[in-house]
């Protein structure tokens, strides 16, 4: 019989955790991440579609769906002893579901902030707390080497037809503020729907087109450069380039990469 801890998790909802849960299923590609940085490859017994890193875990593991859509009869086969979701990520209703025969700990994350407390619950939550504090520490030292450069304006695009944004209450803009940007949606919420003129019009300097959740690649550049052309003749264009989604919207130990990875975009954007 494993002992149980009462723990509170990221939507102040009190969970009753086994001290030490042998069998974890997780709902969140980010965190499945972060869980095998805390090298806990023999106790996840279940990963989403869409838990691409580490590639061996992909490759290899049980998987029980995407983030909207589990396999609830497969997940509850499985009979986990944890299940990791995130309030942004997971239905409210499949994490009600899973409640009733499993403890659910669901992270809330919208900033920088948020995601280091969340690595170390989730290292408190698994036993792992050594690591996931040096982890954090780590983290804390490479997030604060990031150096403070001349504010360039921009606009970060999720989604096409119809095309939507980051606002300011997500972690999107928080790494976006991290590395020195001005996110000319900051005063949206979540992420709102815009029109293309609305790129121009908000006298963004570059627009980011994101790899995730929408795969945006070279041919949405040269579509997106045509209609502002036909449509702000008399205006400056705004840059328009492709950015790797997992360094700004990833909180677990992607991080670590996230910080170089900034840095290189920063100078070729500001260049």
């Amino acid at each position: 019989m494993l002992n149980k801890m009462h723990v509170t998790d990221q939507t102040g909802k009190l969970v009753f955790i086994p001290e030490l849960p042998q069998r974890i299923i997780s709902l969140v590609p980010s965190q499945t991440e972060l869980l095998a940085h805390l090298q806990l490859e023999q106790r996840v017994i279940g990963i989403t579609k869409f838990c691409i890193h580490p590639n061996h875990w992909f490759r290899n593991k049980q998987r029980i769906g995407g983030t909207k859509n589990p396999n609830h009869s497969l997940i509850e086969r499985l009979k986990p002893d944890l299940i990791l979701a995130n309030k942004e990520e997971n239905n409210p209703d499949d994490i009600a579901a899973f409640e009733a025969f499993c403890p659910v700990w669901t992270s809330n994350i919208s900033t920088i902030n948020d995601a280091l407390q969340m690595i170390e619950a989730i290292g408190k939550v698994t036993g792992t707390s050594e690591r996931a504090s040096a982890l954090v520490q780590e983290l804390i030292q490479k997030l604060d080497a990031i150096p403070t450069r001349k504010a360039i304006k921009v606009a970060y695009v999720i989604w096409k037809n119809p095309f939507m944004v980051a606002g300011g209450d997500t972690f999107i803009h928080a790494m976006l503020s991290k590395a020195g940007f001005i996110n000319v949606f900051e005063n949206s919420k979540r992420y709102p729907t815009i029109s293309t003129e609305q790129l121009t019009d908000t006298g963004a300097d570059v627009v980011f087109l994101s790899s995730e959740p929408y795969p945006f690649k070279e041919k949405d550049i040269v579509e997106l450069k045509d209609n502002l052309t036909q449509t702000k003749q008399h205006q400056k264009i705004p840059d328009i380039i492709l950015v790797n989604g997992e360094y700004f919207s990833w909180y677990g130990s992607r991080l670590l990469e996230a910080t170089d990875y900034l840095n290189a975009l920063i100078k070729s954007v500001a260049s």
